[in-house]
């Protein structure tokens, strides 16, 4: 009869205070023997017990931030551990939210976790069981906490307090960093005065966006603690229409679709801001067609619309085309729009949707897990918030992918493509509404991310073609790789096509297209298996290209 497999098991121990830790026989020790006790009790099952130990002195379970607890976790992650052995559940942590995070840790790695005095392991399906009762507990505790930050920050609104977000134009934070209201920046405010009377006298926001050009009118310039600096460029149209629409110029404080009355004092009179309004009503764009009579126009199906500029700030617009009864959407810098065809400018960008969205989206939703993770995104950090943070970040990942895209892409309240390089600004405002935490506690500096990315032009169009993604192989290529290969030995064997074809179920065109695979060049076949391929290096594109001969020439055509 074969031996048990071997159970590596590490005891976890810890304690609030640090009274009575210099006795030669504390409390730590007293965890430390009966949980020895438990593991020599189950020795027949396999289990050894580990030489180092982990123990916790003089800190509370309110915080994942333990030197002892680190160590044990950075050796579960390394594969060294197969089983955690605590006293009781509270030596672990006395939060639930944090439970939850460390047990699904655990998890990834492999490894259980048991409790020698209440009964309680994960290996066995009761322990599974009690712990899918007590993650439903931690759920409802993170809701009931996202409801109430949500109802604090709605009363607070209510109450015409700033509850931080993207400082407008004409407007600083007050000095008093208690006080949550808004001061007038008196130099700034001159330009958005002027910018609502150029409207009233010119109707027209095409017309005041050329006049406030010509005058050198800018937008607020912002500079970062770490020397960053962003704004201070010309006005797009869409950035004059929110700002002679922002009420928080006539004094009031806007939330959702209400409108407070403000703390803080109005830069425009109230007669001049009716007169405005007035006048953006009149002139509002014709009406357009209700999303039954167009379901699937650019602006409802690209998320990212009103939100990408390029780097001479012209905003990127929805557009789309159809070929062959397929739809495909595109971003186009706004000048190639505008312009006639054969005066196009040719800085101007033309992006495939799908891949810039996807590429945006990981950006972010990777970005906000760091901030999350290495305890970046409060000016504070909290040690206790630490675990419902983590748990709010699980509602970009871990949700279907149209719903997680539409998440992340809310977060966003800008996004600058210049060449070989994306920077994305985050809304204050949404990332605490999404996390469920106070937005005046977001460190803003943390909300600014670049990247590098790297893009092709093939005809008018620019593919993106690689980026910081992470190395994801193509698991239908390399599938179809081997069957070209497979095929090509039984070719070599004397199989014909036919044969092949009536075997797999094919047209024996589908088979002769996809055997060519097995004569790409052994990089390009490396790159795929190793997923380290360019992006735009798909299936479809290999059956669609007339594959040379030579391998240097395919090396230089895919890669």
């Amino acid at each position: 009869m074969s031996a048990k497999p071997k159970t590596r098991c590490a005891i976890y121990t810890r304690k609030s205070s640090e009274e009575g830790l210099d006795q030669d026989f504390n409390s730590l020790d007293a965890q430390y023997e009966a949980a020895a006790a438990y593991v020599a009790s189950q020795k027949h099952e396999g289990w050894k017990l580990v030489n180092e130990r982990y123990d916790d002195g003089g800190i509370s379970g309110g915080t994942l931030e333990r030197p002892a607890l680190h160590r044990l976790l950075a050796d579960i992650d390394a594969g060294r551990i197969d089983m955690v052995v605590v006293y009781k559940i509270d030596r672990l942590t006395r939060s639930l939210a944090d439970f939850a995070k460390l047990v699904e840790r655990f998890d990834k790695a492999g490894c259980s976790f048991v409790s020698v005095t209440q009964s309680f392991n994960t290996s066995s399906s009761m322990g599974r069981l009690t712990l899918n009762v007590l993650l439903s507990f931690a759920q409802f505790e993170r809701e009931v906490t996202a409801e109430r930050i949500r109802d604090k920050i709605a009363a607070s609104k209510a109450k015409g307090m700033w509850m931080g977000g993207n400082l407008p134009l004409g407007y600083d934070k007050d000095p008093d960093t208690n006080a949550r209201r808004l001061v007038i920046n008196a130099i700034e405010a001159e330009t958005v005065r002027r910018l609502f009377r150029l409207y009233e006298e010119l109707g027209c926001l095409n017309l005041t966006k050329q006049q406030a050009d010509r005058e050198g009118l800018r937008s607020k310039r912002l500079t970062s603690s770490a020397g960053r600096t962003r704004g201070g460029l010309p006005f797009s149209r869409g950035q004059l229409y929110y700002l002679l629409r922002n009420p928080t110029y006539v004094g009031k404080i806007p939330h959702k679709q209400i409108v407070h009355d403000g703390q803080h004092d109005p830069i425009i009179d109230q007669d001049l801001w009716d007169r405005v309004q007035q006048k953006l009503q009149a002139g509002a764009a014709r009406p357009r067609r209700s999303s039954s009579d167009n379901p699937r126009s650019p602006s409802e199906s690209s998320p990212l619309a009103g939100k990408l500029f390029d780097e001479t700030g012209d905003r990127l617009t929805p557009s789309h085309a159809s070929k062959s009864g397929k739809r495909h959407r595109y971003y186009v810098s706004s000048r190639l729009v505008r312009a006639p065809r054969n005066q196009a400018d040719r800085s101007g960008w033309r992006l495939p949707a799908k891949p810039i969205e996807q590429q945006v989206v990981d950006l972010v939703r990777n970005h906000i897990r760091s901030l999350v993770t290495s305890h970046r995104l409060l000016i504070a950090p909290d040690a206790s918030m630490a675990g419902s943070l983590a748990a709010s970040v699980g509602k970009l990942t871990d949700v279907p992918a149209e719903q997680g895209t539409a998440l992340a892409a809310k977060l966003i309240q800008r996004c600058t493509l210049s060449p070989g390089q994306i920077e994305i600004v985050l809304s204050q405002t949404e990332t605490g509404e999404l996390l469920t935490i106070d937005p005046a506690l977001i460190d803003t500096d943390a909300l600014t991310l670049s990247s590098p990315f790297q893009t092709r032009k093939r005809g008018v169009e620019t593919k993106i073609i690689s980026g910081t993604r992470s190395i994801e192989p193509d698991h239908k290529l390399i599938e179809l790789l081997a069957k070209a290969h497979n095929w090509l030995d039984e070719i070599k064997a004397g199989k014909s096509m036919q044969q092949i074809s009536v075997e797999e179920g094919h047209a024996e065109n589908y088979v002769r297209a996809r055997i060519e695979l097995a004569f790409l060049s052994p990089t390009i076949q490396q790159q795929i298996l190793d997923g380290t391929q360019p992006a735009d290096l798909t299936l479809d594109r290999l059956i669609k290209s007339e594959i040379p001969l030579a391998w240097s020439e395919q090396e230089k055509q895919f890669v």
